[in-house]
């Protein structure tokens, strides 16, 4: 009878061995959120999952909320620790707190198994299990040093896509990978442009060693679509798109809308009439014409670092993205090239923002005498009469002032056009920043390894659109007002006129610093 046991329970562990589904299904113990302890029987699709985490040693898992990945991958550590000898997995998350989420379930089903299948534990706490044969897990919180010093067997990458620097982890563990080691890599999405989205677009192209997994709300047997219409109402459409269906674009915190930018996507984005220039980085939808008013609106990088340099040429009134250019120029060489580009469009108003470096670009610009540049008041608030006080110069900076008050103004702003679709943008390189722009810490701001000059170029044009022009139209009706009041009732006012020899000369010489305007044109 001993030797029918014996045999029976050398069977069964040569069962689990070959099979991690076959163990997990039969001996592996989970505590499931409602039902409490209960064996961890298998959904087909978790099977399959599981045979993928065996077969291949680079994954990543798109996956929906709630599908058991994580338990999954925790069951996976257990079998892989047990059945083979000095076994380093390594679980990294978020915080340590989330790594040691997934460690505490590997222990909750080691601690449920039969004692003829449970190796002697040597080290037991919160954060890590050692068994007699070698094999290991560990909690750690992800940064650059998680897996500098391990020799790792299973990198095990929980909610990768919320792990800022989750990059430098992974390089410093592919030493170690390169060997034989296993990754996997899952989460649910979290906006584009981050490590876990570049790998998982790069492993759809066969660009990288990943294989993808992708499991959606659908693969689950339990759910249907009244859970998932329940989960629109309970989350909002945007949560539920990152939560359920796999949505790349619908999850993260971006400051631009999905729906928004799949509009522009679908509907004005358009291949360049013309790329010029050395870098063929000046790309041109529309050439100008004589009868429209235009906007250049530039941001100025040094010309050697990560940022660039941009500036969009606009049609104002009807509010159309015409030209773009993005590249590494020198600030000098790049006033230059604003005021050729200004002057081809008309002579078109030109705001360049006058923060640090932009002030060698606006120097170069006045050498060159540009005579329409944007200036802005040195007072904080924006009023019809810091918009006339152009007349006096000594009032005004050159060029457009961002600052802690104007940023989030400006930003709003675009997001007002965008959401209203009132704005026109032709350009796909525009439209990659929008996708990666994003709220951090309350803050609108490009993804780390982005940029946002683009962004903030654009935005910056339809402040300037919609301030310049209706502080002007104010400005006009203003003078018209005090010039009408003047001219019926000879009136005192403010303005200075000319002294004239008689009736005939014209009363509407303006005196200022830089000599004598004709201002009638106001009355017109």
């Amino acid at each position: 009878m001993a030797q029918d046991i014996k045999k029976i329970i050398a069977q069964e562990y040569i069962k689990c061995a070959k099979d991690p589904s076959y163990f997990m299904k039969k001996y592996c113990y989970i505590q499931h959120p409602t039902r409490g302890r209960i064996l961890f029987n298998l959904y087909p699709f978790q099977s399959k999952v599981l045979h993928l985490f065996r077969d291949h040693q680079y994954l990543i898992t798109l996956k929906s909320r709630q599908l058991g990945i994580s338990t999954l991958a925790a069951g996976y550590s257990l079998w892989l620790m047990l059945f083979h000898k000095d076994k380093n997995v390594l679980a990294l998350a978020t915080t340590q707190a989330t790594a040691r989420n997934l460690v505490s379930k590997t222990m909750f089903m080691y601690d449920e198994l039969p004692k003829w299948l449970k190796l002697p534990a040597v080290e037991k706490n919160k954060l890590s299990l050692r068994l007699k044969n070698g094999s290991k897990i560990t909690a750690k919180s992800s940064n650059a040093d998680a897996a500098r010093s391990e020799a790792v067997s299973l990198l095990l990458i929980d909610e990768a896509a919320f792990i800022d620097n989750i990059e430098e982890t992974f390089t410093a563990a592919q030493q170690t990978l390169a060997t034989g080691g296993q990754c996997m890599a899952l989460s649910t999405p979290n906006g584009i442009g981050n490590w876990f989205h570049q790998t998982w677009a790069k492993a759809e192209t066969r660009e990288n060693s990943f294989i993808p997994v992708k499991l959606p709300w659908t693969v689950h047997p339990e759910r249907n679509q009244e859970w998932r219409d329940q989960q629109d109402s309970d989350l909002g459409p945007r949560m539920a798109g990152q939560e359920c269906d796999c949505d790349f674009l619908a999850s993260g915190d971006t400051v631009f809308e999905p729906d928004d930018m799949t509009f522009i996507e679908q509907t004005s984005l358009k291949e360049p009439m013309e790329r010029r220039g050395v870098d063929g980085n000046f790309w041109i939808w529309e050439a100008p014409d004589y009868t429209k008013s235009y906007m250049v609106v530039a941001d100025v990088a040094r010309g050697d670092s990560t940022d660039y340099s941009a500036c969009h040429i606009f049609d104002i009134a009807n509010a159309i993205q015409v030209a773009e250019y993005k590249g590494k120029i020198s600030p000098k060489e790049y006033g230059n090239v604003l005021v050729g580009i200004a002057s081809e469009y008309n002579d078109a108003l030109l705001v360049v923002e006058n923060a640090n470096i932009g002030w060698s670009t606006i120097e170069q610009i006045q050498e060159r005498e540009y005579k329409n540049l944007y200036f802005s008041p040195k007072s904080h608030n924006e009023t019809v009469e810091s918009y006339m006080q152009k007349y006096e110069r000594d009032k005004l900076v050159p060029g457009f002032t961002m600052s802690m008050r104007t940023r989030p103004l400006v930003i709003a702003k675009m997001m007002e056009y965008i959401r209203d679709r009132s704005v026109t943008i032709q350009s796909k390189r525009l439209l990659e920043e929008m996708r990666v722009f994003i709220w951090k810490n309350g803050k609108a701001q490009a993804q780390i390894r982005y940029n946002d000059d683009l962004v903030m170029s654009f935005a910056t044009a339809l402040y300037v659109r919609d301030t310049a022009l209706r502080l002007q139209q104010q400005g006009m009706d203003l003078a018209r007002a005090q010039l009408s009041s003047f001219a019926n009732s000879n009136a005192r006012n403010k303005v200075i006129m000319s002294s004239v020899a008689n009736r005939q000369e014209n009363p509407y010489l303006y005196k200022t610093q830089h000599g004598e305007e004709d201002i009638s044109w106001l009355l017109k």
